[in-house]
């Protein structure tokens, strides 16, 4: 009998920094690991860029994502039982989808909020594009219970269920570290993200200002109209002990979790927070804003920001750091073992079978 196959978009490799792209990288390498095509009773697709076919193995079989007309017309995809997207937005979806079971994998709602550094229509576009990917869904699947909630909110679901899966984490304590090309002065506070306005990092320049004593690294692509805004206070306001190290390698980055002080993320808008989960790997204290998913995914392993007012910040980092103990690093790093590659492809090749076998 034919096997049944099944797509999974990763076409987010195209850009590793981004949590998208390491999302795909960790997809990819479960299966490059635990995926046999001759054990399996389906065939496993993978999209992805073309100059990065054969990464995850010879096991798995590969559909680019580079190719314009695939991309611009559905029409010439092959034809699969089942399709994971498994990253929003993408143009890529299926030929005939009353033909093909459909998982739609839900990560956040941030291009719908005010938050969101777009104009209204672009806002509306994204909607309609999330709207037109739940209508088409046979299942659901949301990486938090906040984001369960806010498709609640924002989105016709037409009696559908979400079921929640959260994100698996790769457990980056046994990389290679090495400490990025430039001085690092201890004691040093550490973050790391994309500059976006809702990643908030403009508050912890004030809060810098008020412990002379510290240094801030902060890693991530910076080139946007908000990192120039973060680069020009820095420079304008003389803020000596704030440094942007732009985008770091994964072993820069293990290195800079292993030896900072403490992890600060004040994003107020997250549909999961993957760094702060991979800070809690290293044992490390994380204190992050009390907003969307992190208070979900933090629970009672972070300490949170109520609000930004900068002396109150820096009395909250001094506070935790000056109760954080040995076995409170402990538990954090028992947590984080939670979010593990095991638990979260389990759940989905549950769904993947349910759905193949009808």
């Amino acid at each position: 009998m034919k096997k049944k196959t099944i797509l999974v978009n990763l076409i987010y490799l195209k850009d590793l920094y981004r949590g998208f792209g390491q999302i795909a990288l960790n997809y990819g390498n479960y299966f490059a690991e635990n995926y046999r095509a001759d054990q399996s009773d389906y065939q496993l697709y993978l999209l992805m860029p073309k100059k990065m076919f054969g990464m995850f193995g010879n096991e798995v079989k590969y559909i680019s994502s580079t190719n314009w007309f695939r991309r611009h017309c559905r029409f010439l995809m092959p034809n699969f039982d089942v399709w994971h997207n498994l990253q929003y937005p993408s143009r890529f979806r299926p030929a005939f989808p009353r033909a093909t079971k459909y998982i739609f994998t839900l990560h956040d709602f941030n291009t719908l909020t005010i938050e969101y550094e777009g104009s209204k229509k672009s806002i509306e576009k994204n909607r309609r594009r999330l709207q037109r990917n739940i209508n088409m869904a046979t299942a659901l699947v949301s990486i938090s219970e906040f984001t369960k909630n806010e498709t609640d909110k924002y989105m016709n679901l037409h009696g559908k269920s979400i079921q929640v899966i959260q994100n698996a984490v790769e457990d980056i304590t046994n990389l290679p570290c090495k400490q990025p090309d430039v001085e690092i002065k201890s004691p040093f506070l550490f973050s790391i993200s994309v500059f976006r306005p809702t990643k908030n990092f403009h508050t912890l320049l004030d809060m810098m200002k008020l412990m002379p004593d510290k240094h801030l690294y902060i890693a991530g692509k910076n080139t946007s109209d908000y990192g120039k805004m973060i680069k020009a206070r820095i420079a304008n306001e003389k803020i000596e002990n704030v440094h942007l190290l732009g985008m770091v390698s994964t072993e820069e980055k293990a290195w800079l979790y292993r030896h900072c002080e403490a992890f600060v993320f004040p994003s107020i808008l997250e549909g999961f927070g993957l760094p702060i989960v991979e800070a809690l790997q290293f044992g490390k204290p994380v204190i992050c804003a009390k907003r969307t998913s992190l208070i979900e995914i933090g629970d009672k392993y972070v300490g949170f920001w109520e609000h930004f007012e900068p002396e109150y910040m820096k009395q909250t980092v001094e506070d935790y750091l000056a109760n954080f103990s040995a076995q409170k690093a402990e538990q954090a790093k028992e947590y984080a073992n939670l979010f593990s590659y095991e638990k979260y492809f389990e759940q989905y090749e549950k769904l993947y079978r349910e759905l193949i076998n009808g």
